[in-house]
């Protein structure tokens, strides 16, 4: 089932990612990690292509697994490292495995690499153009309401959306983010662009505190004081910072949902028990 169908009645929408294992040896423990979290029967879930900017040739296969257990999915497609050839070949795979949700990515320039290859793509939105014109998928991607590292402004970087979205996007997902207003005024300003594709807000349970390095190191997100005194709290106890990462995350949902916003996707990072936590803090809300 394509995502836009699911979005037609308005309901609030909840769906978790996952990530395809970085070695063959670890595909059964992945796999099984991420069949526990669709057991939790989320609307959807989706499974990225690899860290940056590289390729996975089991982002497919988990997704079709997922698939066969009745959970509809997105499977992720990053082009930075990909020809245009590869990238045909990979949408044929998804073609063929009955999949109809990609989310288009450009991906993280990997340190080192040449960029852009040679028949290869520059920008995400030529990414979206080859896959309108591939099949009848239903296409996202990504946005980000703190702005783009590499744009020089907010202003540029949803001039920069507006050309994606506008080549054949169909819903976007954003980076996360820890502070619900950022997501607020992002919105307000892209409408008032002509953007008015679904935006699903993207929440991450931070459950230990060396998340929150790579975080900052890799997107600059702005982290709030009530979240810092958290992480400052809780960071050296496991357990503590794990059950208060949930919590927080929790509390933004409740907010987006009672603001509005009801498309939450959430970055569970191969964790059943993050994700069957959000569901039980849930419960009567998404009833």
């Amino acid at each position: 089932m394509k995502i836009t169908d699911k979005l037609a009645d308005n309901k609030i929408t909840i769906s978790f990612e996952v990530f395809p294992p970085k070695t063959n040896d670890a595909y059964e423990n992945v796999l099984a990690a991420a069949k526990e979290i669709a057991y939790l029967k989320p609307d959807f879930m989706s499974v990225t292509y690899g860290a940056g900017g590289g390729t996975s040739k089991n982002t497919v296969k988990i997704a079709k697994e997922l698939k066969d257990t009745g959970v509809d999915t997105i499977a992720h497609l990053t082009c930075v490292s990909s020809t245009k050839k590869e990238v045909k070949a990979v949408l044929d795979e998804i073609k063929e495995a009955g999949i109809e949700n990609i989310l288009a990515l450009r991906g993280d320039i990997p340190e080192g690499s040449r960029f852009p290859l040679k028949d290869g793509y520059m920008y995400a939105y030529e990414l979206v153009e080859d896959i309108k014109n591939c099949g009848d998928f239903c296409i996202g991607a990504a946005c980000y309401p703190e702005g783009h590292t590499e744009s020089a402004n907010k202003a540029e970087d949803i001039l920069n959306l507006k050309q994606k979205v506008d080549s054949g996007v169909d819903f976007l997902t954003t980076q996360m983010f820890f502070d619900n207003n950022i997501l607020y005024n992002f919105l307000y300003r892209i409408r008032e662009k002509g953007i008015t594709v679904p935006v699903f807000a993207g929440i991450m349970p931070v459950t230990n505190s060396a998340q929150i390095d790579r975080i900052c190191k890799l997107s600059g997100t702005y982290l709030p004081s009530r979240f810092k005194a958290i992480v400052d709290r809780f960071g050296n106890n496991t357990a503590a910072m794990k059950q208060a990462g949930i919590a927080y995350a929790t509390e933004q949902i409740i907010d987006l949902i009672a603001n509005g916003v009801n498309g939450i996707h959430v970055y569970s990072m191969n964790k059943p028990e993050i994700a069957e936590s959000i569901m039980k803090n849930l419960s009567e809300i998404l009833k």
